[in-house]
This record gives C-alpha cells, structure tokens and sequence, in this order.
C-alpha cells in the first residue's frame, strides 16, 4: 500500500519508514504540514500517518484541508501523551484513528492494516482471484495453497492489481504504488515486473489494455 508518513521528528521518521517499508509499504514522507498538505491533495495514497505538532501548518489544520479538499484515505493521527484534547480534535477534523506517543511499533502496523481493512476497499487482509490468494498481513501468495515466491517489488504490484480486480491500472498507477516520488523511473521497469509475474502465475491471469495499463482477471471465470 502507499503511504503518507508525516512526522517532523528525524529519527522517528526514520524508524516509521523502515517499519512500513519492512511491511511491504510505499512511503512516502513529509516533515511539515504545508509539504504534507499539499501531497495529500496532489496525490493518491491508500493512509496517511499523521503527527498533530507540525512546523509551518500544524497537523489538525493539514487534516482539515484534506478533508474539505474531498481526500477521504484513512489517516491514524499521532499524539502526545497527556494530550486527550487533541485525540478528540483530531477526530472531529477527520481522522479515523489515533496513537499516543511513546507507542510500540507493532500497535501502530496493527491500527494501520485495522484502517485499510476498515475504511479502505479490502474488506480483509486476503484477496482471491481464481486459484491465487494474497494475504498481506503475511506477505505472502499461495496458488493451489501452495506458496509462490516473489520479489518485493513484484509482491506490491501484484498486490494491487488484485485489490482491484478487473479494474484497470495505468503504469503510472503501478510505478506510484512501489517506488517514492523521487525515483528515477524507467519506462519499462514496469514490464519487467509484469513479464516476471506473468512467468510465476497461471496463464490469462494479467491482461493487457492496450494503451491504458494492466488489470488482474480470473481466466478459469470464462471458461
């Protein structure tokens, strides 16, 4: 999944990031509200992780923006401690959940997959298109129930394609969802990518829309 990891405090930020890119997460990152503001109404993320004590334009006013802005991915707002008053705030301006600081880890990837199970377009950790699954709290891909090895680059984009199965996906989409914005893109990264999983998957399952992208189908569904 793409995420927007907002967090003005460089070695938390840090520790964020490797955590959710271990988790098999895009992320992208933002160290003060007018930055973050103006990413989350530019581009698409599946959540944002959101501090409230900003520099230049704090986190409540970030949300709000993004709320009246039509930006509706799930965003988990992290807090102080003492600070109850801004946990009900930030509910108020939109957020879906929230963290108080000092936190583990392991709470926040929890509350984070809890969100886009929740409010995202999976209605669990698991989907299935024909003989495949994907389970993304193990990061893992079974065809017939048994285990398919695959990198984490092909991982992220067969897991989106299968979130949206049937739907189109423009490379553009794909390149976004497992590489930062400051990548240097390759226009035919993502055909490496697609000719590697087309190789490991069951023949039809990845159709090709000539001149708009990729879309994931169950071929044994017509035959």
């Amino acid at each position: 999944m793409r995420i927007l990891l907002v967090e003005d405090e460089p070695t938390l930020q840090a520790q964020l990031a490797q955590a959710l890119q271990s988790a098999n997460h895009t992320v992208e990152t933002a160290s003060d509200g007018a930055s973050a503001q103006y990413l989350g109404e530019v581009e698409n993320f599946d959540a944002a992780i959101l501090d409230l004590g900003l520099p230049v334009v704090d986190g409540l006013t970030v949300l709000r923006h993004w709320r009246a802005a039509g930006r509706t991915m799930p965003v988990l707002i992290l807090t102080a401690r003492s600070a109850w008053h801004e946990k009900v705030a930030g509910m108020d301006a939109g957020a879906d959940d929230y963290l108080s600081k000092p936190f583990h880890m392991e709470e926040l990837l929890a509350r984070l997959r809890a969100l886009l199970r929740r409010l995202g377009s999976q209605s669990s950790a698991e989907w299935q298109c024909g003989h495949i699954r994907l389970d993304t709290r193990q990061a893992r891909v079974l065809i017939d129930g048994q285990p398919l090895a695959l990198t984490s680059h092909e991982f992220k984009i067969l897991e989106l394609l299968m979130q949206r199965v049937g739907e189109v996906q423009s490379r553009t989409e794909l390149y976004e969802h497992i590489y930062p914005n400051d990548s240097e893109r390759d226009s035919n990264t993502i055909e490496v990518f697609i000719g590697r999983l087309r190789k490991k998957l069951p023949v039809g399952c990845i159709e090709t829309v000539r001149g708009m992208g990729y879309r994931m189908v169950d071929p044994s569904a017509n035959a």
